[in-house]
């Protein structure tokens, strides 16, 4: 066995079905990889629906257990626990992976023996349809990540996203797995930049991250549920994993990032000039609100 998939749940029992069937029928055998799912607190029936898939579908290693402590790092630190193999996968309970995507994986760690982590494409789902005002730069917020068109390292700071973030174990344990000071979602709080941090403590060990987008989830998107309060969330929570992380460095790291902030903002202000030019105005607005919400995150509101 090569791989373990670790799927961090919380409410989702309308869509881990299809995660867990896309994994279940995948081109890989069942013997070359196993699968954690995580239940996070769930308040819905997840524990149910996975009963129910789990009866029609006996084969393989689908294991199913709980964390109380509320947060996805938490629960994905429990699933790497579990895990019995070299190899570490981390997607959502709503990511539907490609046919090939376990193969892929096991491809990529054959091909580039020294790498200790990567990551994939993500390609939203959105249930119905894209909305008018989506622009490439705010839908990072509903988990858009197409880095490049080839597999190549990631370069000026980039990273894996957590729908689709593979890593060594060995070295997952040697940097203390997730920073459970960034947990992610607590309730109605957002803490997020858990894969950043994680990646960028085994980029300071000096290991190079690469990506590959044969490496493919979708990632289901509900239209409806993108609220401003959702799409503040998100983007307050991105501010303050930053805050957290840059003050854990020190004060200097934290202003920088104020700094940086700012930037993006002016820049996202220019760019909804050239939107509304363009005569798609509806674009405007939210990538400027996206700046806005991940400023007022970093600066603690």
């Amino acid at each position: 066995m090569h791989l373990s998939i670790i799927i961090c749940s919380y409410n989702r029992a309308n869509y881990i079905g299809d995660a867990l069937t896309a994994l279940y029928e995948q081109t890989a055998s069942l013997d070359q990889f196993e699968v954690f799912i995580v239940d996070n607190n769930s308040t819905d029936n997840t524990t149910e629906v996975f009963k129910s898939w789990r009866a029609s579908h006996p084969n393989g290693r689908f294991e199913y257990t709980t964390e109380t402590k509320q947060g996805a790092s938490y629960a994905r630190n429990t699933g790497a626990k579990l895990a019995t193999t070299p190899w570490l996968c981390f997607i959502d309970d709503d990511a539907i992976a490609s046919p090939q995507y376990v193969e892929n994986v096991i491809k990529h760690t054959n091909d580039q023996p020294l790498i200790v982590g990567f990551g994939g494409r993500i390609i939203p789902k959105y249930i119905p349809t894209e909305p008018k005002w989506m622009s490439y730069y705010v839908s990072s917020l509903v988990g858009n990540f197409d880095y490049a068109p080839i597999a190549c390292a990631f370069e000026n700071g980039k990273y894996p996203l957590e729908s689709n973030m593979i890593v060594a174990k060995k070295v997952f344990d040697q940097v203390g797995g997730f920073n459970e000071q960034i947990p992610g979602v607590v309730g109605t709080l957002r803490i997020g930049g858990e894969g950043k941090e994680l990646f960028y403590k085994i980029m300071a060990l000096d290991h190079t991250i690469y990506y590959d987008p044969n490496i493919m989830v979708q990632h289901v998107v509900e239209v409806s549920k993108l609220t401003p309060e959702y799409l503040y969330r998100v983007a307050s929570g991105i501010g303050r994993g930053e805050r957290s992380r840059t003050k854990a460095i020190n004060n200097t790291a934290y202003n920088k990032k104020v700094f940086e902030y700012l930037l993006k903002l002016g820049a996202a202000i220019i760019l909804g000039v050239k939107y509304t030019l363009q005569g798609t105005p509806a674009k405007s607005w939210p990538v400027i609100q996206f700046r806005i919400d991940a400023l007022k995150g970093l600066v603690g509101n």
